[in-house]
């Protein structure tokens, strides 16, 4: 009687702290995600992840990853490739040649990841910390002979159907200089609610979802970390959230941390911890998210190394990070990912093989 009376005072404690911690408790993870977060460095090579790593107490959201495998990143037309032929061969799973976007090697376009998404009924999304109309965001939505057309790249944008857009890069759509088209005003016809930096602070705005969204965080290209530009992470969990109310099948969300790439270019270190810091931010509110819904995957990667960076020694236990080149090289990258599928990206593969592998994890049919 005695341990029956015990035994029911357990189960009484035991569903008590149940009921307390089960709103914090990870969902299960699903053996097929219904959303694909990819998380792209511009630039992000091992030494920027390790730089990243020392600087910031020993510690880097990249850990918590379980799958790790490696991407070779030359385009069709050179070892070293640049960021337009690098998204294409993310965004569409064919090489093409550098400067390209959406474009193979005979200049035919070929359909992304997210336009193919979007087709299938997912809600679509890209936040940047570029202009929206940069190489690769523009690797996703646009089919352009060359990376720099970026108002060509803006009428993509705008006929991408893309449920949801936050970058720089505003002048495009308010002063095209080819007919002096004002393409907020069609931006709205298309059903979007549009902001900007000028008139709003994207933290303290909470989309509708029963409209597009689309926010410009500078006229042409952001701020950086170093100068004080913030959004990244906060843009990145608001994104997830609303993409994930707009459709019940599920969503695919582009996220770019693209200054990277351009600290590495100017070979400024501090400028790059910055970045990197920004980078862990938006990681890891990504995780917790991921970890609270139970059906998304997951994918950081970069397009390309950028720097040639070393890791040399310093003083006071310090490293000295120094870099080798101000342009790209032509180093395999990393590729982490958490969530359903997430084995799918173990190995060393093309970097054309992700579109392939983010097919197969949405359950999309053979092409």
């Amino acid at each position: 009687m005695k341990l029956l009376a015990f035994s029911s005072i357990l189960f009484l404690i035991g569903g008590f702290c149940w009921e307390k911690t089960q709103n914090i408790i990870a969902k299960p993870i699903v053996n097929d995600p219904k959303n694909i977060i990819l998380i792209i460095g511009d630039g992000t090579g091992l030494a920027q992840i390790s730089a990243g790593f020392y600087n910031n107490n020993l510690s880097f959201s990249l850990e918590s990853f379980p799958v790790i495998g490696f991407q070779k990143t030359y385009s069709a037309n050179n070892l070293i490739t640049d960021s337009a032929a690098a998204a294409t061969a993310i965004a569409s799973g064919i090489k093409t040649n550098n400067s390209v976007l959406g474009l193979n090697k005979e200049g035919k376009p070929v359909g992304t990841i997210l336009e193919e998404a979007r087709d299938s009924g997912f809600a679509t999304g890209m936040v940047v910390t570029s202009s929206i109309q940069h190489a690769t965001p523009g690797g996703f939505v646009a089919h352009r002979v060359a990376r720099n057309l970026y108002e060509g790249i803006t009428e993509d944008i705008l006929n991408s159907g893309i449920d949801l857009f936050i970058g720089g890069g505003k002048q495009y759509f308010d002063r095209q200089e080819l007919d002096d088209r004002n393409l907020i005003d069609s931006l709205k016809y298309k059903g979007y609610n549009v902001y900007d930096y000028f008139n709003n602070d994207i933290n303290s705005i909470t989309p509708d979802p029963n409209k597009k969204f689309a926010f410009f965080t500078a006229d042409n290209q952001p701020l950086s970390a170093f100068q004080g530009r913030d959004y990244l992470p906060k843009a990145t969990e608001m994104a997830a959230k609303f993409l994930h109310q707009r459709s019940e099948l599920g969503f695919f969300l582009m996220v770019e941390s693209s200054q990277i790439d351009w600290a590495c270019h100017a070979n400024q270190v501090q400028p790059l911890y910055d970045e990197l810091q920004d980078f862990n931010k938006t990681i890891e509110n990504v995780l917790q998210f991921a970890k609270k819904n139970g059906e998304t995957l997951v994918i950081v990667t970069a397009d390309h190394e950028t720097g040639g960076l070393g890791l040399n020694p310093g003083s006071s236990k310090m490293l000295a990070p120094k870099f080798t080149t101000n342009g790209h090289t032509a180093t395999m990258v990393p590729v982490f990912a958490f969530g359903p599928k997430s084995e799918l990206f173990r190995g060393i593969y093309e970097n054309t093989t992700l579109y392939n592998k983010m097919r197969t994890a949405f359950g999309f049919s053979e092409n």
